[in-house]
This record gives C-alpha cells, structure tokens and sequence, in this order.
C-alpha cells in the first residue's frame, strides 16, 4: 500500500470515514486499501486522472456498490448501504455531471420529483409545491419562477435546481461531480457562493473535478488518486496546480499545454474548406460570418449561452438556420438534415458524448457505425468492423484495448477517443468538435490534443467549440469570440493570452 501523504490535522472526528476500501471487478483492482474521510463543514476535492478511482469510490459512498473490501463509518458507525436510497436515508446526496433533471417538466416538479406533496386521496398539491419549490430555490439565492419549463432555463440554473433538490431531500453529505465543467465563470462565482454558504451550514461536500484551479479554489483539503490509491490528501492552501499533477501523473505541469496564452499562426494563404455567412437562428445565433482553412485549427470562444452549441449544430444540419449561408469548397450548403451533411463530408462529436455513443453496445459497432454502407450493403462483416477498430483503438491509445468492450464501461477520456474514432475511417473535409477536452483527465486530454492536431496537419479544416479558454489557446491557429449569438471579436495571428479572450467574451 502506497502510504498517503497527509497535510490536515483536523481535532473533530470525521463525519464520513472510509478505512482500507478495495473494490475489484471482474479481476481488475478499481481501488487498492483506500483510506477517505471529510469532516462536517469541509468541502473536500477530489481529483485523480480518469479511472483512477474516483467514480468507485463515490458510487461506493452513494450505494451504488455495496461489495467491496473494508469499512464506511458515518460518525463513527459502519454502514453498509444496499441501494443508493439506504444512502439518501442517511443524508448523502448526488448531483452528476450529466444532470438528471427532467426537461419537460416544471422547476417545482424537478425539485419534488418523485417526492410530490399530496392532499386528499393521492391529489398532488401544486399550490403547496410550487410555494415549497420557490422557497427552497430562494435558499440558494435564485428567483426562479416554480412553474417555468426546466429545459428553458440555461445548464448552470438546471444544477442549482438539482442541488437544490439533493438538499431537499436532507442531504448533509453532498458529492458534486464536475460541477464546473459546463458553466461560465460568472455561474461559477455564483456556484462557489453557495457551496461556501453551505459549508457554513456545517454540510460537507465532496468536489471532484478535472479543474484544479477550481478545485483549489473551493476546496479545504484535495485528495489525489492514482491507479486505485491514495497518494496525497494534503491542504488546499499549502498545495498547488503544479504539485497536484505531479501526484496524479507523475510529471509536473510545465510538461503540458498550459493554455494561458499562445502564439496564433493564422495563414490567409490556405484554402477556405467552410465559410458561414450571416447565419442567423431565432435569438441564439445572429449574422454570424467565420471561415475555416484546410490545414488549421479555428478556436470559437464564449461562455456558456453564447450560441456556440446552436452554432455546430446548424453547420451539421440538426438546427436549421432562420437565414445565412454556408459554402462548402465554393459549393452552397444546404443545411437541411445531418446525413446531408455527413455526404458532404461534415463531421461532428459534440458537447455530450451520450449523444453519438451507444454505451451498451461494444466499441467496434461504435467506431465502424458511420462508415457501415462502405463495407457492406447487403451483409454484416463484423470482422472488417472489428480489424477497423482495432487500427484506431491502437492508434489512438484507447484502453482497455479490447474491441468487444462496451463503450459505457470505458473512462470519459476513452469514451471520447471513441468518439473521434467514428469519423478517422474517411477523414472528413471540415471536422466540428464541441467542447473536445471537458470531463476528461489531464493526461487523456494531451492524447485528444494530439490527435486533432493530427487531424488538421493531414489537411483537415477543425473547428473547435469550447467555454474553456485553455482548451482554445491549447489547440487554435485562429480564434473567435461569440457573445450573445454574435462573432465580438477575432484573434488571427500574434500573441493571446487568456485574459483577452475573457475580455472579449
């Protein structure tokens, strides 16, 4: 056992304790001897590279996995929690980075659901819960209108309406996992606010992200896994992003792309692959005009609600555009349906992976599914299906490297060179990537990185959609801002810092 480093002495015992966890599946260590805990009013990061063993642990404390070795103390008693509702029953609570909100229904029924006040007979007060819903909102410092349509309101207000909904439930033990990843800094700031006022509720929280400056920022003791252990829980403020890195991946931080600033490279001289003219979609998008080269990477930069999702979902035809243009190599591009837009040689792996995987079905089927009418057109060949994936898996360092391995089972950052994967058979003129690096550990990230820049030195035109302005500078030969549905700014050549970028946006 790898003996963690430990920077915190705390006099209060822990509020939740886990001592000499394992847990294995199907032969393979997920976590070796784990020893865990936080105290009541501690936020508590966690960061790890993906598959270190964070989500194990986490699904261990939610109930998820009730078989495994060791003990889980919970002010100094062991439990053992059969379901995630023994957990809830104790007071832990859940808010996932893919949000398990309902989109359809009512703010007031999310922060209820399944728990609906009811009256006479089993009728559902929606007077009471609408009035109940408006109260518990207004305690995390938001006006929200109960009855508004949840999936109207932008990603940032829908998970303070879930945490909000986690701590209606009497939540005292809260696990946010990549609470930060779709949000813009002002949502942020808001979300800090409110997760600083809980812990002065005396709530404890457990932070786990990929964003270690947000991690430092919010956090009073980082816990570091690496490979199934433990190897640092140390002090927020005695630590630093440098030392964090280090302790996960074994190399500091001057190894990687830093993406603070960057020496832009735009050329004129190559051709245009894309160029959109004024497109223009409700209020999300307005006469919004960029092009794309061959052989280069364009960086579009906002925040969160700028259009940017609205913007690559209308260059790949599932968001047709009120008015504008877009030329494909000269050729007017009529951006009526998605397979239209894959015949003319668009691709496109946007913000959610959910989107485009099929997490229950083997990594093969995955990678081969759009280039299917090319191998056959009568039969099936899984074997050409399977010696095509096994290319790319091996070329892109996916891991496990096993082709029959379901999608679902793999870590964020794999999951994601799967994604890529899917279009590398015939490489497509113009590739369009939303938000390429998010959820993703720090060394997965390098390998994505160099795999789209492998991509454009091969002639392809990338565009690169992110609100993470480290991602842009990492990766763009030219950038633009868009704020508000609008292109504010463009950045095509020279020297750029990241501030530049936020002042734009």
């Amino acid at each position: 056992m790898i003996p963690p480093e430990t920077a915190h002495a705390g006099s209060a015992s822990p509020l939740l304790e886990l001592k000499n966890v394992s847990k294995s599946f199907g032969g393979v260590s997920a976590l070796r001897d784990v020893d865990f805990d936080v105290a009541r009013g501690e936020i508590h990061g966690l960061v790890g590279e993906n598959g270190a063993g964070k989500s194990t642990l986490m699904k261990i404390i939610a109930g998820m996995h009730h078989d495994f070795q060791g003990q889980m103390l919970i002010e100094g008693r062991e439990v053992r929690f059969r379901n995630p509702h023994d957990s809830l029953a104790l007071g832990i609570g859940m808010v996932h980075q893919e949000l398990s909100v309902a989109p359809d229904l009512t703010v007031a029924e999310n922060v209820f659901l399944g728990t609906q006040p009811t009256m006479w007979r089993g009728v559902i007060d929606w007077a009471g819960m609408a009035k109940a819903a408006r109260k518990q909102i207004a305690s995390l410092g938001l006006e929200i209108d109960p009855r508004t349509r949840m999936g109207s309101l932008p990603v940032g207000i829908q998970q303070l309406v879930e945490l909000s909904r986690v701590l209606f439930s009497g939540a005292r033990i809260i696990i946010l996992d990549e609470p930060t990843s779709a949000l813009s800094p002002p949502e942020v700031d808001r979300l800090f606010r409110i997760l600083r006022h809980l812990r002065k509720e005396r709530r404890s929280l457990i932070f786990i992200s990929h964003f270690l400056e947000d991690v430092l920022a919010i956090s009073d003791r980082v816990t570091v896994f690496r490979n199934g252990r433990n190897v640092a829980t140390v002090d927020a403020a005695a630590t630093s992003k440098d030392q964090l890195i280090s302790q996960m991946i074994g190399r500091g931080a001057k190894e990687l792309s830093a993406g603070e600033s960057a020496e832009l490279t735009g050329s004129g001289s190559k051709p245009v692959v894309l160029a959109a003219q004024k497109l223009s979609q409700g209020s999300l998008l307005k006469d919004v005009t960029f092009d794309a080269r061959a052989g280069e990477i364009l960086g579009i930069y906002g925040f969160m609600g700028c259009g940017q999702i609205e913007l690559a979902r209308c260059l790949f035809g599932k968001l047709p555009p009120d008015s504008g243009t877009v030329m494909l190599q000269g050729n007017l591009l009529p951006l009526t349906s998605t397979v239209a837009a894959r015949q003319a040689g668009i691709a496109y792996v946007p913000e959610n992976r959910r989107m485009m995987l099929f997490p229950t079905e083997p990594m093969y089927k995955n990678i081969s599914i759009s280039i299917l009418q090319g191998i056959h057109r009568l039969w099936l060949k899984p074997q050409a299906e399977r010696d095509i994936a096994q290319r790319h898996i091996s070329d892109l360092q996916i891991r496990p490297a096993n082709v029959e391995m379901r999608v679902g089972q793999l870590s964020g950052g794999n999951q994601q060179k799967v994604a890529l994967a899917k279009w590398l058979t015939d490489k497509p003129k113009v590739l369009i990537l939303s938000e390429p690096t998010r959820g993703i550990d720090v060394g997965a990230k390098e390998d994505v990185i160099r795999i789209i820049r492998a991509l454009r030195d091969q002639g392809v035109a990338v565009v690169v959609l992110s609100t993470e302005p480290e991602t842009i500078l990492t990766l763009a030969d030219r950038v633009v801002v868009m704020k508000r549905g609008r292109v504010v700014k463009a950045f095509e050549e020279g020297h750029v810092e990241k501030a530049d970028l936020l002042a734009a946006a």
